[in-house]
Order: structure tokens, then C-alpha cells, then sequence
């Protein structure tokens, strides 16, 4: 613990001391830490994106689809592997953003069994605008950590990821 400088996980050390080694209270500080880290940042995106009608696995899904380049597309398998969702969580997005006219999907020529998931022109346009809304809420929420820490913090959850990120847990 930095002297004199303590955050909420701070309070929870303590008592973890007590009766845990000192490697498994740092686990819990790291996990604490990036879970309150990334739900702030995702309430605040949600907050920012919900102003355009869109839920957070709405804009995971436009995001990714974006990412993927022109012609803007990926087969549903592929957004569910990439994003972390059930076949089923994939398939109730995708129904409500092609209602929603952000997404068509198309017949895969060299597949009939197999279709693509494509953003529309109105879908291009929202997810520049969500986009926008995150990098502004990234902002909102991080505006007074130093660069220097924000890039630190990467680059160490980068080190743990490279580990831990292929493993997959019940």
C-alpha cells in the first residue's frame, strides 16, 4: 500500500491480511481494482451511448463490426468468439440491431449454410457517433489520471493478460 494514499480497495486489505498470504491479497487488489476500474468505465459509456438508443453488447457488436474494415462484416460466429457472448446473447443483438436497421445480414456465396452480419450505412453512422460517445466517456472518467499511469496500468494488465487470456474456466 503507497503511504498516506488509500482507494476503496484499500478498506477491504485489512481484513483480507488476516487470514491470506500476502500473493493471494495482491489477486484480490488486481481483481477489485479492474473490476471497479472497468465498471466505471462501462457506466459511463453505457450513460453516453444510451443517448443514441444503443445497449452496451449493441455497441460491442457495431464496434467490432467496425473494427473488422470495409465491407464492415463477420459471420455471427465470429462477433460471438470476439466479444465474449453466448450464440444465443449474439443472436438477440444482432435480432434487434437489424430491426433497428443498423445491420443486414447476407448470404455467404461460398457458404449457403453460413451468413454474414453487415453494418448499413445508417449502422456506419451510429457507430461513428457510439465511438465518439466512448472516447469521450473514457475521457470523462480518466481526464485526472496521469498518462504516464494510464500507460503503465496497460501495459502491466498486458503482461497478465498474456498469461491468464487463453485460458477459459467454467
Amino acid at each position: 500500500m503507497h503511504e498516506g494514499v488509500h482507494d476503496e480497495v484499500d478498506a477491504l486489505v485489512p481484513a483480507w491480511e488476516t487470514s491470506m498470504e500476502p500473493h493471494v491479497v495482491a489477486w484480490l487488489e488486481l481483481s477489485k481494482r479492474v473490476s471497479r476500474v472497468g465498471g466505471l468505465l462501462e457506466q459511463a459509456t453505457r450513460t453516453s451511448i444510451a443517448e443514441l438508443g444503443l445497449t452496451y453488447a449493441e455497441f460491442d457488436v457495431l464496434a467490432a463490426l467496425r473494427r473488422a474494415g470495409e465491407p464492415y462484416r463477420l459471420k455471427p460466429s465470429e462477433l460471438t468468439r470476439s466479444l465474449f457472448l453466448t450464440s444465443g446473447g449474439t443472436s438477440n443483438v444482432l435480432q434487434r440491431l437489424a430491426a433497428a436497421g443498423h445491420i443486414e445480414r447476407e448470404a455467404d456465396a461460398e457458404d449457403a449454410r453460413s451468413r454474414w452480419v453487415r453494418l448499413t450505412e445508417e449502422g456506419l453512422r451510429v457507430t461513428e457517433a457510439a465511438l465518439d460517445a466512448s472516447v469521450r466517456a473514457h475521457a470523462e472518467v480518466l481526464r485526472d489520471v496521469p498518462e504516464d499511469a494510464v500507460r503503465q496500468a496497460a501495459d502491466a494488465l498486458r503482461e497478465v493478460l498474456l498469461v491468464i487470456g487463453g485460458r477459459r474456466f467454467r
